[in-house]
């Protein structure tokens, strides 16, 4: 229960601060995955079933379940000849197979910019690489490329994995990175891996992805002003995490929240600057709603800083293309 003291200081009427980071919210890979649950609905009605959370948050879960999408951890749970999307995180190969065996109707909503480390990984398994993949255990994204040649890759997280992988790791060491993780420490851990690899091989562009590399140095813009950070998104969204650990290794206080009901009155006693962000997966009506709940303590100024304009765009799966323009042909006819 919220002290009550901290409550009414909370809520003294005393103007706040907002500092909006831009950019926040969607990025194009997780707007694509959800018109694409969207379109399948439409085009081929419900239900239709979805391998895993399509992107990590409840709100767009809850949303696209209220429609008829009908989410499942596996394609045990699908029947077959049914429609199934898979999500914008990736799935291995052993996935597909199962799938094309059960006769499912695909559409693939991976992120292509998953797609690329996913083709990275098998090109340089394939020059016989032995591959470390930077990356969080456990996470879709790392499982899905894990699978696209399992036995030339290992898995670290940290420094210290870096630092108990075995010196005659392989003839020739490359190195990929899941697309959601910490700028900062990815360096760190790849620093490592050169210092223990020095012929280290490395991808031709940076696997994390532009949206969380922004999100993050937007935070950063604004997060030595903020006496609070509040990050929108869900637990199980990595790029959302590492927003309120970024907060957190520069000094400020910071909470993740899916909703702006999870805002509690005692976090804001004694804050006079809230900075304000939100992960890639996160629907931007929320971070409105947000500002509106923290305007229920008193009067705020938003100030928007934005540091980077996104404007990064991908097609929708050449299906979904194809029945578009089959409709509007029709339509015209």
């Amino acid at each position: 229960m919220a002290d009550v003291s901290s409550y009414e200081n909370a809520a003294d009427g005393v103007a706040r601060r907002v500092l909006l980071a831009g950019p926040r919210s969607f990025c194009a890979g997780v707007e694509r995955a959800i018109e694409i649950v969207e379109r399948t609905l439409e085009q081929r009605g419900a239900p239709v079933y979805v391998r895993k959370q399509i992107v990590h948050n409840v709100t767009v879960v809850d949303d696209l379940a209220g429609r008829g999408a009908v989410f499942v951890e596996e394609l045990d749970e699908v029947p077959d000849g049914a429609t199934v999307v898979f999500s914008a995180h990736g799935v291995s190969p052993a996935v597909r197979k199962e799938a094309d065996r059960r006769g499912l109707d695909v559409i693939d909503g991976t992120c292509p910019l998953v797609t690329k480390v996913h083709a990275e990984a098998r090109r340089f398994a394939a020059r016989g690489d032995t591959v470390v993949l930077v990356g969080h255990a456990g996470h879709e994204e790392v499982e899905g490329t894990l699978g696209e040649a399992p036995e030339s890759m290992v898995l670290v997280s940290t420094p210290d994995d870096v630092r108990e992988l075995p010196p005659d790791l392989g003839r020739q060491v490359s190195y990929l990175t899941q697309t959601t993780l910490a700028v900062d420490e990815t360096e760190e851990v790849v620093g490592t891996l050169r210092e223990r690899f020095p012929l280290l091989q490395e991808p031709p562009s940076d696997d994390i992805c532009y949206a969380t590399t922004n999100r993050q140095a937007a935070l950063k813009a604004i997060v030595g002003e903020s006496d609070l950070v509040l990050v929108v998104g869900s637990e199980n969204s990595s790029n959302s995490v590492r927003l309120v650990e970024l907060a957190q290794r520069e000094g400020t206080r910071a909470e993740l929240i899916d909703q702006a009901a999870d805002i509690r009155p005692e976090w804001l006693a004694g804050v006079r600057t809230v900075g304000l962000t939100a992960g890639a997966s996160a629907p931007p009506a929320l971070v409105t709603e947000v500002v509106s709940r923290l305007g229920a303590f008193g009067p705020v100024h938003v100030e928007e800083r934005e540091i980077a304009r996104e404007t990064v765009s991908f097609d929708l799966p050449s299906p979904l293309r194809a029945a578009a323009r089959r409709t509007a042909d029709g339509r015209s006819s």
